[in-house]
């Protein structure tokens, strides 16, 4: 394992000022993956936006670990749905533009 791509859970801990049960139990419900190597544990660096994102629903919201699960999936879809927005607008537009 390439060791540079990934980050100690414990520096997160330190971070963020929160626990490593906390990203035991997220890794435990899989909202986030951890990786064990030489008995530390490690996120990948592209997973830090999501790790971030779910400590501030945790802590803004007071979202428990179930409902941020929740949470996650309501605003992949909210996501999707501006997504599938912009793509209409945008051929809205050509349509328009045509006549």
């Amino acid at each position: 394992m390439d060791t540079e791509k990934y980050i100690p859970v414990l520096h997160l801990c330190d971070l963020y000022q929160i626990e490593i049960s906390f990203f035991k139990e997220l890794n435990e419900e899989g909202l986030i993956e951890l990786v064990s190597r030489q008995n530390s544990m490690y996120v990948h660096e592209d997973k830090l936006y999501k790790v971030e994102r779910i400590i501030r629903i945790y802590r803004e919201l007071n979202v428990n670990i179930e409902g941020i699960d929740v949470v996650l999936n309501l605003l992949e879809k909210v996501d999707k749905l501006q997504n599938e927005v912009n793509s209409m607008q945008s051929r809205l537009r050509l349509y328009e533009d045509d006549h």
